[in-house]
């Protein structure tokens, strides 16, 4: 009887199709348990379960034609979104290149996940971009990816859609995720999730408006779309577009996010520490190529991160298009290429001051001042940079940063009543802001001191200038020729003309990156000197000035670098910023017999 059961089954075929459903039930079990754990290595480090489980399995569903290329930079983004689920993480920040799967990742399948495998389809999500096409576009591939049949068949007891829409997808369990861009009117919604994908265009990276406004938003009212403050989260991914895009705010402002940053090439020095370790993320993750190097800096760097996706050719020929500042900012997480842009770091030579604290002889200190008169912060700073030049020991002229400053101040601050609070030295009255001739050397230090301590908290840009070229022996201050320069020099010339520095407007030609070409032969080769301390280490406002000049034109601030090129043009100007060349022409001219010279022909 069996038999003859069994003999009509396999003829009917349905046998053969209780066996596929059998086993297409284990499958979807397997699956689902592997899905619904958090992930982890195996024995060859290769990240398996959670969310990178889910991404492979669903990948066919919305990428058909598209093969699925693994990778570690998607472990290393699917282990730290896992641990936001976890609540190990409630903010993270993670830099990676175009082509890296952030958007999928993050705003179709995370989401997803986290609904399904992970059943919490209560959570809500807000994402959001430069452009609300975008957020759309992975609405409707998460949408799709939710309602489709192999969803279905493992998570729809947990998930069932109340519609069909693209912008706004809801569920029976009140989770929800819309679609929104920066600035837009989905931020009148709280969400347990927060999404920022990529927030600043390329193409408007440069205008300081543009960039500005998105900052703006992201800190006045992006981050205030959480429905608890404590326990939800938010995540942005990006690539780097400006030193100071939303990426560069969360990092100098320490604002407490995760980072995760993954550059196409790697880059010793950024992702290790002082001692040589790597550097970690609270999750204990690193950049797996410092092990592919076997912790050597000549073997790690320059290591590909995804070369099974992007090959050695692809991005030599990505790299000639973008350009050097478009290939740092974009594939390697750096708003300048390494080592700087137009100005290169390597090209500052070091001065190492003596134990004396004394600079060298100068034969000329020029200041040069960049002024925004405004003590706004959300407006430019005023910047000034002095420079001496002097003759090395091998007759070469050389030219020296001696100091520098960048604040954010007022045009001008209370007069200080000189007889109001004297100073008493030796047993001596003397004015508070007045130092007699002849009065002794450390007499006249001591009183300086005391002057500045006092009253430089009420300073405005005039007196902060004043004080920098009384401090440093200033010959000639420079300032632009422009409305509010004018009325700075003309300020300074009345309340300091009996000084001993001399106030010169600076008529200025050609915008910001010309001026700055136009000086970069002085630097290049290596007439530009930074005063170092005694330990070896650059002195504040020297690693300021170089940070901002290897930045530029792409960095936060240009107003050192404005002032900077300014002095060196005056310096070449009036002959004393000589090339070795240049001095070594002068030379041979100088020394050179000059011939009698006859007329060819009768006159």
């Amino acid at each position: 009887m069996r038999s003859s059961l069994a003999k009509q089954l396999i003829a009917d075929g349905r046998l053969d199709a209780e066996i596929a459903r059998r086993q297409k039930l284990r499958e979807q079990a397997a699956a689902k348990r592997e899905q619904s754990e958090y992930g982890w290595y195996d024995s060859a480090g290769v990240r398996q379960g959670g969310l990178i489980a889910f991404v492979r399995f669903f990948w066919p569903v919305l990428e058909p034609a598209t093969p699925f290329v693994d990778g570690w930079p998607l472990w290393s983004m699917c282990e730290h979104l896992e641990a936001v689920t976890a609540g190990k993480i409630t903010r993270l920040l993670m830099n990676v290149p175009p082509g890296f799967m952030k958007s999928m990742l993050v705003d179709v399948f995370w989401p997803a996940w986290e609904w399904g495998p992970m059943n919490r389809p209560h959570e809500r999500y807000l994402a959001f971009s430069y452009s609300a096409s975008l957020t759309i576009r992975d609405n409707r591939r998460f949408r799709d990816l939710v309602s489709c049949e192999e969803f279905h068949e493992l998570y729809g007891d947990r998930v069932t859609l109340r519609n069909d829409a693209v912008n706004f997808v809801h569920n029976e369990a009140t989770g929800w995720k819309i679609a929104s861009s920066c600035g837009g009117t989905a931020t009148g919604h709280r969400a347990s999730r927060v999404l920022l994908n990529d927030p600043h265009s390329v193409s408007e990276a440069e205008s300081e408006a543009v960039r500005g406004e998105t900052v703006r938003w992201f800190r006045e009212a992006m981050s205030n779309r959480l429905q608890d403050l404590d326990r939800d989260a938010i995540v942005v991914i990006m690539q780097r577009v400006n030193e100071f895009d939303v990426s560069g705010v969360i990092m100098s402002e320490e604002l407490g996010y995760e980072n995760v940053m993954i550059p196409m090439n790697f880059e010793w020095d950024r992702a290790t520490l002082p001692d040589g370790e790597p550097a970690r993320t609270s999750i204990g993750w690193f950049d797996p190529r410092y092990n592919e190097g076997d912790a050597d800096p000549d073997r790690c760097d320059g290591l590909l991160a995804w070369p099974a996706r992007f090959s050695s050719d692809a991005c030599d020929k990505m790299k000639r298009q973008l350009g050097d500042y478009g290939w740092a900012a974009q594939y390697q997480q750096s708003p300048s290429p390494r080592g700087g842009g137009i100005f290169k770091v390597e090209w500052w030579q070091p001065w190492q001051i003596p134990p004396d604290g004394k600079f060298p002889p100068f034969d000329y200190v020029v200041g040069s001042l960049d002024g925004a008169f405004t003590s706004d912060e959300m407006n430019c700073p005023s910047a000034m940079t002095v420079w001496g030049t002097f003759v090395d020991e091998n007759r070469r002229r050389r030219i020296l940063l001696v100091d520098a400053w960048r604040k954010f101040l007022k045009f001008s601050g209370p007069r200080v009543d000189r007889f109001r609070v004297p100073t008493v030295v030796d047993g001596k009255m003397h004015p508070a802001d007045f130092i007699a001739p002849g009065t002794p050397p450390n007499v006249a230090d001591l009183l300086n001191k005391f002057y500045r301590a006092r009253c430089m908290a009420t300073w405005g840009l005039i007196e902060h200038v004043a004080d920098s070229c009384r401090r440093r022996g200033v010959h000639t201050l420079l300032i632009e020729a422009k409305a509010s320069g004018i009325s700075a020099a003309q300020e300074l010339r009345n309340r300091y003309g009996n000084e001993t520095w001399s106030v010169q407007l600076v008529q200025v030609r050609g915008d910001k990156v010309a001026r700055a070409y136009a000086a970069v032969p002085t630097w290049s080769q290596g007439m530009i000197f930074a005063a170092l301390s005694r330990d070896g280490h650059e002195l504040g406002w020297s690693r300021m000035v170089i940070d901002e000049m290897a930045n530029f034109p792409t960095g936060r601030y240009s107003d050192l670098t404005d002032s900077a090129t300014q002095a060196i043009a005056h310096l070449r100007a009036i002959g004393l910023a000589q090339s070795d060349d240049e001095m070594d022409a002068d030379e041979v001219a100088a020394t050179t017999p000059r011939r009698n010279m006859r007329p060819i022909y009768p006159v």
